[in-house]
């Protein structure tokens, strides 16, 4: 059996795979430049500034992928579904979101298998959001 070195790919996370914090914190910029021009997606979020919805989402995320546990360490558990419970989330505003999270991740550059992963999670995610029919 051959002994795989340290620090080589097989060890790396996800998080350190696409370049650590710094491609999360573009990704979630990205997205949120997306939704402060978005009329279905901007009324939800009630903060005049996006700064705090654009960090949690980055630390969620950095989290989520490998990286820092800050989000709990602040936050708690994510509980995503709770925490969007307040909000009318049926296809049209998932739609829309994964439109804003598409630009934003093509954006990134990644390398194709790290980037169909990362869209599988999304995808997924923001399947599980709706909670409202059409």
């Amino acid at each position: 059996m051959m002994e795989i070195p340290r620090g080589t790919l097989q060890e790396q996370t996800f998080y350190e795979q696409v370049g650590g914090e710094q491609t999360f914190r573009r990704l979630a910029h990205r997205f949120y430049e997306g939704v402060a021009e978005d009329p279905l997606l901007r009324p939800m979020y009630p903060e005049e500034d996006l700064g705090p919805a654009e960090e949690r989402l980055a630390l969620f995320l950095m989290q989520y992928w490998g990286g820092p546990r800050t989000y709990s360490e602040n936050r708690g558990h994510p509980r995503l579904r709770m925490r969007h419970a307040p909000f009318t989330v049926d296809r049209a505003a998932h739609d829309a979101w994964l439109q804003h999270m598409r630009d934003a991740v093509d954006e990134l550059g990644l390398e194709p298998g790290l980037e169909r992963q990362l869209w599988n999670y999304l995808t997924y995610a923001a399947a599980t959001m709706i909670n409202t029919a059409d």
